[in-house]
């Protein structure tokens, strides 16, 4: 068994080593020692040290530490939390005002790098990476947080606004400015995962938010696991965020807010039974107008036997005049009753008047028990203006979508997103 175990650890790099229990790479790199008879893993945490309140001064999280989350902990402005690869940050559990949130302040930066080979790990305390908690289990601590000082576009025109998810009293919460090329740092390789507890009633914190982030800001290649809320959301700023992949999330996996003017790309939503919509956009609530791009999208439906499973996960809703444009865009296993709405009449007339576009839509059906395809969906049936002044988006809809029976989405997951707990785990 030993030395099973040590070849398995040895080539880690090289295959994932999959099997019953044991399967995250963090687990596997650190604990093949404790790895049981039937492959799964049996350790504490080693080293642990706490993170509590305001972190004032520079500061580098190692991985030769597990490193526990206590409550709100907040970047300052003018000081950069640097996370080494391969290290594991846990969460107390918690709701309300006191749940255990990682929030860089305006004008501070995270430099989170992680690598394939050993991404970073922000879950809950009760986590023992081997495989106990699945995407299904959601709530147990709140998430991270991100604030910059790009333009969004806010209710009165003001530059500055409080972010969901932190009580007003806490400035830390604070997003917007002036500044598209705001730099907040670097968030790459990245697993956040059983997040999005409510701070109240209907008020859960994303897995990760991003308020009024510039584009010098480097956010690729992040997973987020089981969340409450949505997986991303993202508040204004010009940040473009590209290798994403959000599972089993509980409301929405892209939600794009608040005049958003980036380039989100090369991204993966996975809905399971509590989800809502794989994508939700929103268009600006001031005077500031601003478009937005999504670029290569694959979204995957909750069905079985053609049907869909719990909540009717719907495809995409764009609302309250969204603007930008939403382009290779793969549909997968979504149940007849999913669609892709024009949620208003401002959406009709920002489609009709181009402000709002659609390119490259690919619909894949599900499949039944008997693995044969779902027949029954239509163009016209998927893409639905929901507006009183008719656009012309359901009839146009036959020219930009078509059906196909083949996807590239195994092929990106084992390659692209070959590093995540999603691809370990399946």
């Amino acid at each position: 068994m030993k030395k099973l175990i040590s070849i398995c650890f040895l080539l880690l790099t090289v295959i994932a080593c999959k099997k019953p229990g044991c399967t995250d790479p963090i687990a596997i790199n650190y604990y093949p020692e404790a790895t049981k008879d039937d492959g799964s893993c049996e350790y504490e945490d080693f080293n642990p040290a706490k993170l509590s309140g305001q972190i004032l001064q520079n500061k580098t999280l190692t991985k030769d530490t597990v490193w526990i989350l206590d409550g709100r902990v907040t970047v300052m402005e003018g000081v950069t939390l640097s996370i080494e690869p391969g290290t594991i940050i846990k969460a107390e559990p918690g709701t309300g005002s006191s749940a255990s949130t990682l929030i860089v302040k305006r004008g501070g930066k995270i430099n989170a790098i992680g690598t394939s080979e050993e991404p970073i790990i922000f879950t809950a305390k009760q986590d023992n990476l081997d495989g106990n908690l699945n995407e299904g289990v959601r709530g147990l601590w709140g998430g991270v947080i991100i604030n910059g000082k790009a333009p969004a576009s806010f209710v009165g025109n003001v530059t500055e606004f409080q972010i969901e998810g932190i009580p007003a009293t806490d400035l830390s919460g604070r997003m917007g400015g002036t500044e598209p090329h705001d730099n907040s740092g670097i968030f790459r390789y990245v697993s956040i995962r059983h997040g999005g507890s409510e701070i109240g009633e209907g008020n859960e914190i994303n897995g990760l938010t991003l308020g009024a982030v510039g584009d010098g800001t480097q956010v690729d290649h992040v997973e987020i696991v089981g969340n409450t809320d949505d997986g991303i959301e993202i508040f204004g700023g010009t940040v473009n965020p590209h290798h994403i992949l959000v599972w089993g999330q509980g409301d929405d996996g892209i939600d794009l807010d608040c005049g958003y003017a980036g380039r989100l790309s090369n991204s993966v939503v996975i809905l399971t039974e509590a989800s809502d919509h794989a994508i939700e956009v929103d268009g600006p609530e001031g005077s500031l107008m601003a478009e937005f791009e999504l670029d290569s999208i694959y979204l995957v439906g909750a069905t079985t036997n053609c049907l869909p499973d719990g909540v009717d996960g719907e495809i995409a809703d764009y609302r309250k005049g969204a603007m930008g444009v939403s382009k290779n865009i793969w549909c997968i296993d979504f149940a007849l009753s999913s669609d892709v709405e024009l949620d208003n009449n401002s959406d009709s007339q920002n489609y009709t008047n181009g402000v709002l576009e659609f390119e490259n839509w690919y619909i894949k059906n599900p499949v039944d028990d008997n693995g044969n395809e779902c027949f029954g969906i239509t163009i016209d049936n998927l893409f639905y203006d929901k507006g009183t002044v008719q656009s012309t988006f359901e009839q146009d809809a036959y020219n930009f979508a078509s059906f196909v029976t083949t996807t590239p989405f195994e092929d990106i997951i084992n390659n692209e997103f070959s590093w995540t707990y999603y691809n370990y785990a399946h």
